[in-house]
């Protein structure tokens, strides 16, 4: 099993570890092996002004979507999991159901409901989109957590006086932040780094990164792609220093 753990262990390294490589070459196109070092690529980063605009936007889109996930899905697990709520493993179902849909024609039913049909403005649609994307993580998350949470502690708030919204903020959300901080990850990652529901719902006033990157790369084969890939990596690396900063990784996993 050691070997086999091994063997999978550098599958998954390796194209990450080529793609930090070819970023530091000087030739003018992605290649290996590389012929000298350069940091000039990611300085070309910087230089792009879809790059920084599509960086921007991704990250907004992804803060909102995921916030509107939580705010929404967390009430609605409440609910599911605590309340005799009629079908409730149809709702349960019906919550999970984008996880069925490939994104890409979720993408473009949005773009022909939302933008061409409706005519939403694109900014609007793509929360939307996203949103559909973000909530299944959250449903998943925190109805694992919220059937594992004792039911007493709850009973235990409403005798000492607490109101059932005082417990649930007081009592119930505390006992399952870690979960929370899980699912926000778990949503704000698939949102920033989505490409199927961004490159439909993609407009000339907003773009996103995902779309800016392969744009690029259509035009340009250069090593500026495999820079800004290593970016993204520590910028996802840097949250998950900070989450186990702040609560610890393994706090995540129980």
């Amino acid at each position: 099993m050691t070997v086999i753990s091994i063997i999978v262990l550098a599958i998954l390294m390796l194209p990450l570890i080529l793609v930090v490589i070819t970023s530091f070459n000087t030739q003018n196109s992605i290649s290996l092996p590389i012929e000298g070092f350069t940091f000039n690529w990611y300085a070309n980063i910087f230089q792009q002004p879809d790059f920084i605009a599509g960086f921007e936007s991704s990250l907004l889109v992804a803060l909102i979507a995921s916030g509107l996930a939580l705010i929404i899905g967390i009430p609605a697990v409440y609910a599911l999991t605590r309340f005799n709520v009629p079908k409730a493993s149809w709702f349960q179902s019906f919550f999970l159901s984008p996880t069925l849909i490939p994104e890409i024609v979720i993408g473009f039913a949005l773009y022909q409901t939302i933008v061409i049909t409706i005519r939403i403005p694109v900014f609007i649609g793509l929360i939307i989109g996203h949103f559909l994307l973000c909530l299944p993580y959250v449903i998943r998350l925190i109805t694992a957590s919220m059937l594992l949470l004792d039911r007493h502690i709850e009973e235990a708030g409403w005798v000492y006086g607490c109101s059932p919204r005082k417990t649930f903020f007081l009592l119930v959300l505390p006992n399952i932040k870690t979960s929370i901080i899980a699912a926000f990850m778990m949503c704000f990652i698939n949102s920033f780094n989505n490409m199927p529901i961004s490159l439909f719902m993609n407009g000339p006033s907003l773009t996103m990164l995902p779309p800016a990157i392969l744009n690029y790369l259509q035009n340009n084969y250069d090593p500026t792609v495999s820079a800004i890939s290593v970016l993204l990596m520590v910028f996802t690396g840097l949250m998950m220093f900070l989450v186990e900063k702040a609560i610890g990784l393994k706090s995540l996993t129980k």
